[in-house]
């Protein structure tokens, strides 16, 4: 798939290149090409499950190496039949469709190993899988006969569905931004300009990677790690022992993260965060400095957007996203801005005092908000993510969680003993419809960490990965995996989950439920596939709403020894701890997001406009020695450049669905008519329809910005602020 359309998130770092190669532009294969004799169902069940119990390596490499082979002759075949097309889609992208079919399942049982097993499956194999996979699944995109029978179909006069018109035009901008319409010298030097840009943020990737690896520094002061909790302390004992020193500072996210909200030496917090702040930078070692690769990235960007008829990348960025232009977000950005921006003044402010009272007699620094906010919202609140975690045992979290699906969707997860999986943790559930006495899709679920079986990368709390698409010509359901790194149960206790986790475990299951209730027919629109990417994350963070609902907290809480649920007064508290540094954390997501698309959209030098934003986004000023664009994998390594500001729009989309549930109960209306409204919108459709439209049809109107400002609390307080002006 190329550039922004996406298909399935399953990791940040072996993401797929922005445009795709060429059939002939070099592309180096590391698996060799297997012979026909290979059999290549060899990973499915009589049931037409995964035969994970007898999956190797091997095995996979075989299966995708000759399904791969088989694809690109069956594209090569549909190919020669396109000039004498009658009907695009009987003869062309159905056949596409059954070709998909064999090739996803296998890449999908390879990813799931990944993410939920890497001793089975590890990263070496996984990225020669991954490579052969997707450069045969590439060639469709990168064909001029099928994209030409695409223009030609759609301007035909038929009328054409929703589905079948997103189809087209799917293949159509795919086309176009792998330059099919480019010709001559000018493709090659295309072609040249997507080399050097990968090659670039490939560099870019190894640096920032190991310049986190490299530095460490270590606690042996046993008072030091008091206040860390018990699965800190033993991730960076080098012992792996949680009371026994000495302590292994590290910038690897789950360790400097928690790290910087439980150290209560500011001195060790500094240390760690200009570490953090300054990786790659001049400052440092010179060997893993960036700046180089970021402009260079950032040119290769711009000339690759020009030479496809976009004045800037970021304006190329708008053809695949939900907003339809840069200026749609700066407005959206700004609106935010205008609420968050006064109540970060006053929220530093507070947490000041709150730390001048506890004897902390300077000034906060950027490294000491964690650990004061972590404080201040204990003492405000009585919230402690390690003691509220008592009342979240998984089990229950989850029996309830199916409950509410249940009840909101009207659908049935019933779990299905003897089924293969990778671990014998990892748990087969079948989901039945109300009009349906068979199953309309599967989803494995692998809950546990693992020590040295499961990837831990950036944001790893959890993976959502689409094994296999919906596919109505091949009759073909759903089916999905989720993969987690919690907490395992023990001889003396059952797994529990922080209400952080609580929320990671709801938003990833919401996310799969577009991928398993979709009702697409064809699986290149079906489920997740081909929603813009500023959509992508939508239905995950609507479920996540559900957990600030009363009734829904006590029904999924209920401590582990007496099973009673959260005491109301916590239950009360969660909104505000939601509420909490609001317009802080609020300010700092808008800056990235306009640092990227500035970064994206103009040649100013990247610190000159780090300098120019930083006073508008943040009231503390900034440290001359920050670096933090050098190090920002997330816009020029993986696949979020120009498109970062996607979460936040998300969450925007998302708060406003919910809204439709608040208004409902408020006004004594049936909650489960928009629970119906709500799957026959955005669950069923997936990528079959324009989010904006199936938007409006569940709401009735365009998105506003003002239910995730309700839902933050900004609204209220920018009320009081201008109130008292």
């Amino acid at each position: 798939m190329a550039s922004f359309l996406r298909s399935n998130i399953v990791t940040r770092y072996l993401k797929r290149p922005f445009l795709q190669n060429k059939r002939n532009s070099g592309y180096v294969v590391l698996i060799p090409e297997i012979g026909e004799d290979v059999d290549k169902n060899v990973l499915l069940t009589e049931n037409g499950l995964p035969e994970f119990n007898d999956i190797t390596i091997e095995k996979c490499i075989a299966a995708i190496s000759q399904l791969s082979l088989e694809y690109e002759s069956g594209v090569q075949h549909i190919e020669e039949s396109c000039n004498d097309c009658k009907n695009a889609f009987s003869e062309i992208f159905q056949p596409l469709e059954k070709l998909d079919n064999e090739l996803e399942l296998t890449w999908g049982v390879a990813k799931t190993l990944y993410l939920g097993n890497s001793s089975l499956m590890p990263t070496k194999s996984y990225i020669q899988i991954h490579q052969r996979a997707h450069k045969a699944r590439s060639a469709k995109f990168n064909s001029i006969p099928i994209y030409n029978a695409a223009i030609n179909e759609k301007n035909r006069l038929k009328k054409l569905t929703d589905e079948e018109q997103r189809l087209l035009d799917k293949y159509i901008l795919e086309g176009k931004l792998n330059g099919l319409d480019i010709k001559g010298l000018k493709r090659e030097k295309l072609d040249n300009i997507i080399n050097l840009l990968q090659k670039e943020r490939q560099l870019f990737r190894d640096k920032v990677s190991v310049a986190t690896k490299v530095f460490s520094s270590f606690i042996n002061d046993e008072q030091l790690a008091k206040e860390f909790p018990e699965s800190l302390a033993k991730l960076m004992s080098v012992n792996n022992n949680a009371s026994k020193g000495p302590w292994k500072i590290s910038l690897q996210p789950h360790i400097y993260e928690p790290f910087m909200e439980y150290c209560p030496d500011p001195t060790l917090r500094w240390n760690a965060w200009q570490a953090h702040v300054q990786r790659c930078s001049g400052y440092g070692n010179k060997d893993f400095e960036t700046s180089t690769n970021v402009q260079k990235i950032r040119g290769y960007r711009s000339d690759q957007a020009k030479m496809l008829g976009y004045d800037t990348y970021a304006d190329m960025s708008m053809e695949t996203k939900m907003a339809g232009s840069v200026e749609n977000v700066y407005n959206c950005l700004d609106v935010l801005l205008e609420s968050a921006r006064p109540m970060q003044d006053i929220e530093l402010e507070s947490l000041q005092n709150f730390a001048n009272e506890r004897g902390f007699d300077k000034k906060l620094e950027h490294w000491d908000i964690p650990y004061w906010q972590r404080k201040q919202k204990w003492s405000l609140y009585n919230f402690d993510e390690n003691k509220i975690r008592e009342y979240f045992p998984l089990p229950r979290v989850i029996t309830s969680l199916f409950n509410l699906c249940s009840t909101l969707f009207k659908i049935q997860i019933v779990e299905r003993s003897n089924v293969h999986t990778w671990h014998k943790d990892v748990k087969f559930y079948d989901i039945y419809d109300d009009s349906s006495n068979s199953p309309i899709a599967g989803l494995y679920l692998d809950p546990y960490a693992r020590q040295d079986e499961k990837i831990r990368v950036y944001d790893d709390a959890g993976w959502h990965v689409s094994i296999r698409n919906k596919c109505a010509l091949t009759s073909t359901n759903p089916l999905s995996a989720l993969i987690f790194n919690f907490q395992a149960p023990s001889d003396k206790q059952q797994s529990l989950l922080t209400f952080k986790e609580v929320g990671v475990l709801f938003q990833r299951f919401g996310h799969s439920l577009r991928h398993l209730l979709t009702k697409a027919n064809y699986s290149e629109v079906a489920g997740l596939s081909n929603v813009e990417w500023d959509a992508a994350e939508v239905c995950g963070h609507v479920m996540t709403h559900w957990l600030y609902d009363p009734h829904t907290i006590r029904a999924i809480s209920g401590h582990y020894h007496t099973e009673e649920p959260l005491p109301d007064e916590l239950i009360q508290n969660l909104q505000k701890v939601r509420s909490h540094m609001t317009g802080y954390n609020l300010c700092k997501e808008l800056y990235k997001s306009r640092l990227d698309l500035d970064l994206h959209s103009k040649t100013t030098f990247w610190r000159d406009l780090v300098r120019e934003l930083w006073p508008k986004y943040n009231a503390m000023p900034f440290d001359k020695y920050d670096s933090h664009v050098l190090s920002f994998t997330s816009i020029f390594s993986e696949e979020w450049g120009a498109a970062y500001y996607c979460h936040l729009w998300s969450k925007m989309i998302a708060a406003d669905i919910y809204s439709a549930f608040e208004e409902a109960r408020e006004g004594d209306q049936d909650v489960l008519a928009i629970g119906k409204r709500y799957k026959d919108s955005f669950l069923s459709v997936g990528g079959s329809c324009h989010p904006s439209e199936v938007f409006r049809r569940f709401r009735g109107r365009d998105p506003s910005p003002q239910a995730l400002l309700n839902n933050l609390g900004l609204s209220t307080k920018t009320a009081k602020i201008t109130e008292e002006k």
